[in-house]
């Protein structure tokens, strides 16, 4: 899948657990056919998955009835996703220091930012936007390692 031109897909889901699988699957549909490999693939499935999670319960407060955006573009080396609630809660600038908790709670935007060769935390009036990037020609150069 090669283009030049920048592709935008818009995907729409309700604020319940269990919608951000739609996400998911349309995150793998575009990047197997961008030929990413499978472990990247994984990757930014549980980046997107992670990200929605957070949309759904922070900047939308589980409300059904509010919305998580999520924009697919796909260019000719890379895809980029936009995640967006309606900022409820805002999205920290950077992702909680770890080293200060010993709960499990807050390990979205750790994964996210460690799983994933961009990221950006917007927060404005009444939005949130996570922005996810992944590129074609990088491998997965990360040192993952879950924080004890």
């Amino acid at each position: 899948m090669q283009t030049n031109n920048p592709r935008t897909i818009e995907i729409s889901i309700p604020s319940e657990l269990g919608y951000e699988k739609v996400a998911m699957v349309s995150v793998e549909t575009i990047a197997l056919k961008m030929g990413f490999p499978r472990e990247r693939i994984n990757d930014l499935k549980t980046a997107i998955a992670e990200a929605c999670t957070n949309a759904m319960e922070h900047g939308n407060s589980f409300l059904s009835n509010l919305k998580v955006l999520i924009m697919l573009t796909v260019f000719s080396n890379h895809v980029q996703i936009s995640i967006i609630d309606n900022g409820h809660k805002s999205v920290p600038p950077t992702p909680p220091d770890r080293s200060k908790r010993t709960d499990f709670r807050g390990m979205g935007m750790f994964l996210i930012t460690n799983l994933v060769d961009e990221v950006e935390f917007k927060s404005k009036k009444e939005q949130n936007e996570i922005k996810i990037s992944m590129y074609t020609d990088r491998t997965n150069e990360t040192n993952f390692q879950i924080p004890s």
